[in-house]
C-alpha cells in the first residue's frame, strides 16, 4: 500500500481490497498521485461548476504561474489567450495575491517581536497544522493564502459578485474565497470541450493583458528583501521542506519552550515540486521553464493601493477541538491485539504501509484500516489457529489430528532406532449413565477430571489425546507393555478415586483401558497398534469394567 505509507495525514482508508480517500482528513498534498502503482487516484476538481461560470462571461480566473510548464511547448500567452476564448471576463496570473500577502509579511518582519512565526501561506501546511498539530495554531502567521488574497482583490476589484476560478496544481487554495477550482489537466478538458486548441491560438496577447511583474514578493508571497536579508543559518529565517518537520517543530516549541523565528515550511519545494506536475528529477526543467517567462522585476508597487485597502489580507486561525484523533483507549486496545515482537518492542515492521503500530493503529481507531493489513496479526491468528487445531478446547489435551501425525513419527522413529512404544486406549465406563442423570455440565466435568489424571501419569516425551467423546489415547515412548500396564493401572484406580471425590455413587465413575505395544519393523500401518489397543479396550469392558487388559502387539 504505497499510497498508504507516503500519505502524511493517514487519509487512506484500506478496508479489505477497497481503498478509498478520506475527505475530512485529506490535506490534499497529493504525494499518494505518484505512489500509486495502480493510478487509481485523481485530483478532481470542480469542472461543472468552473465551465459554468466560463460560459456566462463573468468570472476572474486565476491562473497559475506553473501553467507554463504544464502546457509547454505553448506559450503563457496562448494559454491566456485560450482561457480568454473559453468565456473567461479576465485572467490573473496570482502575482497580485502574491504582493498583497509580501506586503503583510514584510510588516510582520519589521515588528520582529513574535518567537516563532510558522509561514501559513500553503493551504497544505495550515491544514495538517489543524488536524495533527493544533498546538502550533497560535503560531501559524495570521496571513491568508495568496490565492486567497488575490480573489478578494478580484472581487473588490470587479465587484463583490465576481465569481473566481482558480487554475492550479493544488486545489486546496483559495478555500471558500475561490468559487470553483481545476486543475491544469481539467483546464485542458475544458478547452477541448469548448473546442479551443491551446497551440492554435496567437502567440501574442489578443486582449490587453493583466499584472505579471512582481514588486515586493517572490512566488508564495515571501518578501524578496527578507529572503535578501536573512542567509540560510539565520536564528530568525529558518527554512524547511517536507511536512514531517512539524513535528519536529511541535516539540521545540510545545514542549521545549523554544523560539525559533520565522519558519518557512513547505511540503515540497514550492509548487513547481507538486506530484501533479511530475517528476522530482524534472524540477529544475520546470523551473527554467518558468523562470524564461517570468518578467522584469517592477520598480513600483503593482497593486491599486486604493483597492488594496479594502481587502482583508490577514487572517484568523481558530483553536477547535481536534476531532482526527481517536480515543486513547481504543488504539492501546489495537495494539494489544497486535501484541509485541520477540524482543518486546512495537514490531513496527511497515508492511502495513505505516511507520509505526502506533501509527496503524491510530488509523484503524478512526476506521481507515483493519487488523486484516496487519501482517503481525496475520500471523497471530494464525498461530492460534493452529493451537486450536492441536488442543482439545474442554479437556486441554491434544487432538485427534496431533495425535494421528504423533503416532505416524513414533512409528518411523521406533523402526529407526527399534525401540518400542506403547498405546493406551482409556475409555470411562459409564460416561452416558452421568449425562442422563446428572446433566452434560456434570458430564463435561468428570471428562475434564478424566483427563487431567491421563496426563498426571505420563511423562513430557509422552502425549496424551482426546481421541473423541469419552476415550482417550495415551502414547507412551520407549515404553514396554509391562511399564505401560504400570501407568494404565494408575490412571485407573485415580480416575475411579476422583469420581469418589467428586461425590458419585460407588463404581459410576471408572474407565477401561486397553494397552498394546509396537514392536519395531513389523508394523507397516501407524493405526494397527491403536487397533490393537482399541480390542484390549473392548476385552477389558467384556471383563467387568474398571479393568486394564492388553492387546495384540503391532504386526
Amino acid at each position: 500500500m504505497a499510497c498508504v505509507r507516503v500519505c502524511p495525514a493517514d487519509a487512506v482508508a484500506v478496508e479489505g481490497a477497497i481503498v478509498r480517500i478520506v475527505d475530512d482528513a485529506c490535506t490534499r498534498c497529493g504525494l499518494c498521485l505518484p505512489a500509486c502503482p495502480h493510478d487509481a487516484i485523481e485530483a478532481l476538481g470542480d469542472v461543472p461548476r468552473a465551465l459554468e461560470l466560463a460560459l456566462a462571461g463573468r468570472a476572474a480566473l486565476i491562473l497559475s504561474v506553473e501553467n507554463a510548464v504544464y502546457f509547454y511547448p505553448a506559450t503563457p500567452n496562448q494559454v491566456v489567450n485560450a482561457c480568454y476564448a473559453t468565456g473567461f471576463r479576465t485572467v490573473h496570473r496570482g502575482v497580485l495575491g502574491d504582493e498583497l500577502v509580501a506586503q503583510e509579511y514584510r510588516a510582520l518582519w519589521a515588528d520582529g517581536d513574535w518567537g516563532t512565526m510558522i509561514r501559513s501561506t500553503c493551504p497544505v501546511i495550515v491544514e495538517t497544522v489543524r488536524t495533527q498539530y493544533p498546538e502550533l495554531i497560535p503560531y501559524l502567521a495570521p496571513v491568508a493564502t495568496p490565492i486567497a488574497a488575490e480573489a478578494r482583490y478580484l472581487k473588490r476589484l470587479y465587484g463583490a459578485g465576481t465569481p473566481v476560478v482558480y487554475a492550479g496544481v493544488c486545489l486546496t487554495e483559495g478555500g471558500p474565497d475561490v468559487d470553483a477550482a481545476v486543475t491544469f489537466e481539467e483546464l485542458d478538458g475544458i478547452f477541448q470541450r469548448r473546442g479551443i486548441v491551446v497551440a492554435e491560438q496567437a502567440e501574442y496577447f489578443t486582449r490587453v493583458p493583466e499584472e505579471r511583474r512582481r514588486h515586493l514578493s517572490m512566488a508564495g508571497g515571501l518578501p524578496l528583501e527578507v529572503l535578501l536579508e536573512e542567509t540560510q543559518a539565520s536564528r530568525r529565517f529558518r527554512k524547511l521542506r517536507g511536512l514531517s518537520g512539524l513535528g519536529a517543530i511541535a516539540h521545540a516549541v510545545a514542549v521545549d519552550r523554544l523560539d525559533l523565528g520565522f519558519v518557512d515550511i513547505l511540503p515540497c519545494e514550492g509548487c513547481l515540486d507538486h506530484p501533479l506536475l511530475g517528476p522530482r528529477d524534472e524540477l529544475f526543467r520546470r523551473r527554467e521553464i518558468v523562470g524564461a517567462t517570468e518578467p522584469a522585476r517592477s520598480k513600483l508597487p503593482v497593486v491599486e493601493e486604493a483597492v488594496a485597502r479594502g481587502v482583508q489580507v490577514a487572517e484568523a486561525f481558530p483553536i477547535s477541538k481536534n476531532g482526527h484523533r481517536p480515543q486513547a483507549e481504543a488504539v492501546d486496545a489495537i495494539l494489544r491485539e497486535i501484541g509485541l515482537a520477540p524482543n518486546g518492542k512495537a514490531w513496527d515492521c511497515g508492511a502495513c504501509g505505516y511507520r509505526t503500530c502506533r501509527a496503524f493503529a491510530n488509523a484503524a481507531a478512526l476506521g481507515r484500516t483493519t487488523l486484516k493489513s496487519c501482517p503481525p496479526y496475520l500471523d497471530k491468528q494464525a498461530r492460534q489457529a493452529q493451537l486450536q487445531a492441536a488442543v482439545d478446547g474442554l479437556t486441554g489435551l491434544a487432538t485427534y489430528r496431533v495425535l494421528r501425525d504423533r503416532l505416524a513419527s513414533e512409528v518411523a522413529r521406533s523402526d529407526r532406532t527399534g525401540d518400542p512404544f506403547a498405546v493406551l486406549f482409556v475409555d470411562l465406563d459409564n460416561f452416558k449413565k452421568v449425562n442422563d442423570e446428572f446433566g452434560h455440565e456434570a458430564g463435561n466435568e468428570v471428562l475434564r477430571g478424566a483427563a487431567k489424571q491421563c496426563g498426571a501419569h505420563i511423562r513430557t516425551t509422552d502425549l496424551a489425546a482426546r481421541y473423541g467423546g469419552d476415550e482417550f489415547v495415551l502414547v507412551l515412548v520407549r515404553t514396554k507393555v509391562d511399564g505401560a500396564l504400570g501407568v494404565a493401572d494408575k490412571v485407573r484406580a485415580t480416575v475411579e478415586g476422583m469420581g469418589r471425590t467428586l461425590g458419585y455413587p460407588e463404581g459410576l465413575v471408572t474407565v477401561s483401558v486397553g494397552v498394546a505395544e509396537f514392536v519395531p519393523g513389523r508394523g507397516p500401518e501407524t493405526e494397527d497398534v491403536l487397533v490393537a489397543a482399541d480390542r484390549a479396550l473392548y476385552r477389558a469392558k467384556a471383563s467387568g469394567r474398571n479393568q486394564v487388559a492388553t492387546g495384540e502387539r503391532g504386526a
